[in-house]
């Protein structure tokens, strides 16, 4: 049950976006095993003058660089994590042709009792 929350600059068509969604839930299903229909992610989008970064860690990245906090259970395996860091990677370079430079991700391990799908209920408490 992840949630995906991506910060990008403005301007890249819908199609883009779309793009990283898709890529994005393929490698949640390919790394993760997320079953059939688990899509729950964001795009938020800001000009230019609301998003910095910087070449920190030697790697070069441009204003094409997305942001990307992915919001799990905390089961995931440390192995699971960079099979999906690397899988993130490969498919938005495949579409939406993101360079890999520009893929930031982070993933926050949550407890399971932290969650409430819907209804007001702790579905996995």
């Amino acid at each position: 049950m992840p949630i995906v929350n991506i910060s990008m600059r403005a301007g890249k068509p819908a199609a883009y976006r779309q793009a990283i969604f898709d890529s994005l839930y393929q490698a949640l299903r390919e790394a993760l095993g997320v079953p059939e229909g688990d899509q729950f992610m964001t795009i938020t989008e800001h000009e230019a003058a609301n998003f910095r970064h910087g070449n920190a860690f030697e790697v070069d990245r441009s204003d094409d660089l997305v942001y990307i906090r992915i919001t799990v259970f905390d089961s995931r395996t440390v192995e699971q994590k960079k099979a999906l860091f690397r899988r993130i990677a490969e498919l938005l370079e495949e579409s939406p042709g993101l360079r890999p430079q520009d893929v930031f991700v982070n993933v926050y391990d949550a407890p399971k009792e932290n969650w409430s799908v819907g209804n007001g209920l702790a579905q996995f408490a």
